[in-house]
């Protein structure tokens, strides 16, 4: 299986940012393991778009693939309360 590369939208960085550090550091290694499977156990297509999620603690990762170009797109970081509005 080959690796995929990783992107980020601009505004999860500022997601990040809000974020205690101790999550941070999670949150990231959970994206790192996305780059070996990006359809890991926990993974969930969202309806009615191409986006997945997984969790991580009260925290929820929304990304993209792309299998033609074997990219992944993080689009949203966020508490599980929020994050799903205007994503």
């Amino acid at each position: 299986m080959a690796k995929y590369s990783l992107s980020f939208k601009k505004s999860v960085a500022k997601d990040l940012r809000i974020l205690p550090k101790k999550d941070i550091k999670r949150i990231l290694k959970c994206i790192e393991h996305l780059c070996i499977n990006p359809r890991t156990e926990g993974c969930i297509k969202l309806s009615g778009q191409e986006r997945y999620r997984v969790r991580k603690g009260v925290y929820r990762i929304i990304y993209e693939i792309q299998e033609t170009e074997l990219i992944i797109t993080v689009v949203k970081v966020a508490h599980r309360s929020v994050v799903y509005k205007n994503s």
